[in-house]
């Protein structure tokens, strides 16, 4: 009998797929993991967030993005890596695995659900992983250890570091999937670059993957694609606006449940995320469709403030922006806070400031926080070079981070004639109508 983890399927079964063309599947336990419940529940999980707001063909799911993960990986082990010395064909399969199940943990709108409940989805994908779940038994008939295994390489401890940063790097398949699906379904044509390219010069080296650097440029064209999409698509303003509102509604309801407030309509389905009492069993059936029925039902709910931003976030009401420097302007916001009490605004909801940054890319920096793997390049010669050594483009990026600072607010609720609300639309540099 063949053992589970070579187990082929009797025909290939494909995904119809509108980056990849088609996702292929031959092994039985991933077409078994895909057929989990809890794989199933990435349907029903924006891969974008609040970002459908503003792109309107933003629709797609962390479902399709992670099968378009396990097809990038799957593509470089079958193809560039199979026969390599360097390669440990043993490893495909907890490759494969981690590839498909990486983003299992996120939760409805990932960010926003998190910050609010000061939670990680990271820690999350892994409880699912190693708990009492239809994935954890399915990866269990492989091995008993082979859960754990899965866990670590999208943890990051992994002892082979080949595997890990096909999962997690500066040129991993996650962001090589999510920048040319995140492209395509805003329509922008900031996120695209030569996949092909880059898939058919990595190459597996002891212990990571290294680029030919005939690869090079395709390799910068990658870069330049995720700075342009995080500013133009991910950090979008209006989008940050949305998020804003979804976060604020959120904390609206922890803190009415925290006081004993009687919901018109109780939130039985997450009610336990406000005091922590919740289980696996409720993370995994909490998903957009149950918030967003809640966000719906309490547009009518008797608390004014939840109710305001419940409709706001429903039918796309968003807070307006100017840009904010906190180092300079925090007297500013103390004036503000103060001037929105005067005029009948709470502003710990309708005056939030709100800041976002990305650093395109970096060098190896021992000892720092979050330090990352350089991408390297192979050199006809042997030698590995670091790609911002030989790339000026990548050079003008290196270890730049850019950041952008907003304050958010109701403009709506600021054209009265008050000294209050004239004083706050001086101070916010609003014209007048």
């Amino acid at each position: 009998m063949t053992p589970y983890a070579t187990q082929k399927l009797a025909e290939e079964k494909v995904f119809k797929d509108p980056v990849h063309r088609y996702i292929h599947i031959r092994d039985q336990v991933i077409w078994d993991v895909i057929g989990a419940k809890e794989f199933q529940r990435l349907r029903r999980i924006r891969q974008l967030g609040t970002t459908y707001l503003v792109f309107h063909g933003a629709e797609h799911s962390r479902f399709s993005h992670s099968l378009g993960v396990y097809e990038i990986v799957r593509r470089i082990i079958d193809n560039s890596f199979e026969g390599r010395p360097e390669w440990d064909q043993s490893e495909r399969l907890v490759v494969l695995c981690a590839a498909l199940l990486h983003d299992l943990g996120h939760g409805p709108f990932s960010h926003a659900f998190e910050n609010v409940f000061s939670l990680d989805h990271e820690d999350f994908t892994q409880a699912i992983l190693l708990g009492d779940t239809e994935v954890n038994a399915i990866l269990s008939r492989v091995s008993t250890d082979f859960p754990q295994k899965v866990a670590d390489v999208i943890a990051k401890t992994y002892p082979n570091k080949q595997v890990v940063s096909l999962i997690s790097s500066q040129i991993d398949a996650d962001r090589m999937d999510y920048l040319q699906r995140d492209a395509y379904f805003t329509g922008v044509s900031y996120g695209h670059f030569d996949m092909e390219r880059i898939l058919r010069v990595m190459r597996p080296l002891e212990d990571q993957v290294v680029i030919k650097s005939s690869g090079m440029h395709a390799v910068e064209d990658y870069i330049m694609s995720r700075y342009q999409m995080y500013w133009q698509v991910y950090f979008h303003p209006v989008s940050r606006s949305a998020e804003v509102i979804l976060t604020k509604a959120l904390h609206r309801a922890k803190k009415l449940s925290e006081e004993g407030y009687t919901f018109t309509h109780e939130p039985t389905h997450f009610k336990s995320f406000f005091d922590s009492t919740f289980t696996l069993e409720d993370y995994v059936a909490l998903d957009e469709s149950v918030l967003l029925t809640y966000f719906q039902l309490w547009t009518k709910e008797q608390d004014t403030i939840l109710a305001d931003l419940c409709s706001r976030f429903m039918y796309r009401k968003l807070f307006q922006y100017i840009e904010f420097d906190p180092a300079k302007d925090f007297m500013k916001m103390r004036e503000l806070e103060s001037l929105f009490r005067e005029a009948g605004i709470d502003p710990d909801y309708y005056l939030v400031f709100d800041s976002s940054s990305d650093l395109p890319y970096d060098f190896y920096r021992p000892g720092e926080e979050g330090e990352r793997i350089p991408i390297h390049l192979l050199m006809p010669s042997g030698e590995i070079k670091e790609l911002s050594r030989q790339s000026e483009i990548v050079e003008a990026v290196s270890g730049k981070r850019r950041s952008d600072h907003k304050l958010y607010f109701p403009e709506e609720r600021l054209r009265g004639d008050t000294p209050a609300e004239r004083r706050i639309r001086d101070v916010l540099g609003l014209k007048e109508v």
